[in-house]
C-alpha cells in the first residue's frame, strides 16, 4: 500500500522528451533505463543467423549506437602512434598516441551501407586514454535533424544529420580525464547537459543545443577523502527525474552523487557514497532511486521524498555492497533489479528489499549495460557473447546464448523490433528472418 501511495504522490520520468518506436536516441535508450517497448525483438542470431546486416566501423569507438528513422549513429576516433612515447612525471603512463582523428559515422538502417563519415576533429596533443577504454567512448545524442557528438575534453559537436556538415562546436571544455573519457551528452528540452570529471577539475555544464553556448556551469565542490587525482575521476551520465513537481538533474561522481536544478546548476541534494570510477546510471522505479557507489562496489535504494541537501542515513532504504556493477549500468523490470558484475556474475534482486532472488556466474567481463526487450534482459560481454534471460521468473531461466565476433564495450540499442549491435569492430543489424 505505501509503494501504491508514494507511487501516486511522485512522477518519475526520464525526461520531458517523447519519442517514436522506431528511435533509440541516447544512452540507455529513450527512457533513459534501458527499457524498450517492443514486444517482438530478436533473441537468437549469430555470424550466420538473423543478420540483416554487418559494418566495418574505422578506427576504436566503445560508444554504443544511436538510431532515428533510417539512420544509425556511431562514433569512433583513428589514433596515430608515437613510436617514442615519453611519460610525464608525476603524470599517467607514457602515452602511446601523437594524434587523434574523430569522427561521427552514419549508417543507413535498411541496408548497412555508410551514408556519413564525418570528420570533426584532430587532436595533435591527446591526453593519455588507457588502452582498456577508447577516445570514443560517450555515447551520442540524436534527435529532430541534429546529432550531439561528445568526447569529454577533446571536444563537442553538433552536427546536422541529413547533410553531415557540423553546425557548432566546442572545442575548450577542458579537464584531466586522465584515463579517458566516457560520460555521455543528453538532450531535455532546449538544452545539451554535459559531464565532465577529471582528475583536476569536476563540473557539470548544460549547453544551448541550438548554439552550443553555455547557458550554467556548476563546480562539483566535492571534499575528496585523497589528493590523488585518479580517484577523483568519474565517467556518470546525467538523468533527469520529475519527483513531485520538480526537477531533477541527477549526476554521479567519484564519492557523491548530486542532483541539480537542470534550469540553473543550483545543487539540489547530494548523496555521499565514496569510491571512484562512477559509471553507472542511475535509475528510479517503484519509489525508489538507484544508484552504485563504482569501485567500492555499493548499491544503493534510496527514498526520493524531501532529498533536500546532504541526504542523510535515513533516507537510504536499502543497500548491498555483494556483486555490484561498476560500469553496467542497473536495470529495473517490475519488481525485480537485474545487474551484472565487471566480472560477470549476473543478480537479480527484489527491489523493495535489495533481497537477492537469484545469482549466476555468466562467461567472461562486461561493460556493457543490460536492455528489457520482450519480457527478457540481454547481457553483453567483453568477448561477443550475449546472454539473453528471463525478467520476470524467479529463478535465473537462460533464454538463448548467442555469439558474435568482436567482443561487446558497447551497449545495444533496440528500433522497431530491430536490435544493433556494435562489437569492437563492427555495427550489426540483428532481425528475424
Amino acid at each position: 500500500m505505501r509503494i501504491r501511495l508514494l507511487l501516486a504522490a511522485l512522477s518519475l520520468l526520464a525526461g520531458p522528451q517523447l519519442y517514436a518506436a522506431d528511435s533509440w536516441p541516447g544512452y540507455r535508450g529513450p527512457t533513459a533505463d534501458g527499457h524498450f517497448a517492443g514486444a517482438n525483438a530478436p533473441t537468437k542470431w549469430s555470424e550466420k543467423q538473423n543478420v540483416t546486416w554487418k559494418t566495418a566501423i574505422h578506427g576504436k569507438g566503445w560508444s554504443s549506437p544511436v538510431v532515428l528513422g533510417d539512420q544509425v549513429w556511431v562514433t569512433t576516433a583513428d589514433e596515430v602512434l608515437d613510436p617514442n612515447p615519453k611519460p610525464v612525471k608525476g603524470g599517467p603512463p607514457a602515452n602511446p598516441v601523437k594524434e587523434v582523428v574523430y569522427f561521427a559515422v552514419c549508417v543507413d538502417r535498411k541496408s548497412g551501407k555508410v551514408l556519413h563519415d564525418v570528420k570533426l576533429h584532430v587532436d595533435q596533443k591527446p591526453q593519455y586514454c588507457h588502452p582498456f577504454n577508447s577516445f570514443a567512448s560517450p555515447t551520442p545524442f540524436i534527435e529532430g535533424d541534429r546529432l550531439y557528438a561528445h568526447f569529454g575534453s577533446p571536444g563537442t559537436f553538433c552536427v546536422d544529420t541529413a547533410t553531415g556538415k557540423v553546425v557548432w562546436e566546442r572545442v575548450d571544455l577542458k579537464c584531466d580525464h586522465f584515463r579517458g573519457a566516457a560520460s555521455s551528452p543528453v538532450v531535455y528540452g532546449d538544452l545539451l547537459y554535459l559531464v565532465l570529471d577529471g582528475a583536476d577539475y569536476q563540473f557539470v555544464t548544460a549547453l544551448d543545443k541550438r548554439t552550443g553556448k553555455t547557458v550554467w556551469t556548476t563546480d562539483r565542490k566535492i571534499k575528496y577523502s585523497t589528493d590523488n587525482g585518479d580517484y577523483k575521476k568519474a565517467y556518470g551520465t546525467p538523468v533527469l527525474f520529475t519527483v513531485g513537481g520538480a526537477q531533477w538533474l541527477v549526476c554521479p561522481s567519484a564519492e557523491c552523487t548530486m542532483a541539480y536544478n537542470p534550469k540553473s546548476g543550483a545543487e539540489l541534494w547530494r548523496l555521499t557514497h565514496g569510491g571512484m570510477n562512477g559509471a553507472a546510471r542511475p535509475v528510479m522505479a517503484n519509489g525508489l532511486m538507484y544508484l552504485t557507489s563504482g569501485h567500492t562496489g555499493k548499491l544503493f535504494a534510496v527514498k526520493p521524498e524531501g532529498l533536500a541537501g546532504a541526504v542523510p542515513k535515513e533516507a537510504i532504504s536499502w543497500q548491498v555492497a555483494k556483486n555490484v556493477s561498476t560500469r553496467p549500468s542497473l536495470l529495473v523490470a517490475g519488481e525485480r533489479l537485474f545487474m551484472v558484475s565487471d566480472t560477470g556474475i549476473a543478480s537479480c534482486l527484489e527491489t523493495a528489499t535489495g533481497k537477492a532472488v537469484w545469482t549466476e556466474r555468466l562467461d567472461g567481463e562486461f561493460s556493457s549495460s543490460p536492455v528489457l526487450a520482450g519480457g527478457n534482459v540481454y547481457f553483453c560481454n567483453q568477448i561477443g557473447k550475449t546472454f539473453v534471460v528471463k525478467a520476470d521468473e524467479n529463478s535465473y531461466t537462460l533464454v538463448t546464448e548467442n555469439r558474435l565476433d568482436g567482443g561487446f564495450m558497447a551497449s545495444p540499442a533496440f528500433a522497431d523490433n530491430e536490435l544493433f549491435l556494435r562489437t569492437k569492430t563492427h555495427l550489426y543489424a540483428i532481425g528475424k528472418k
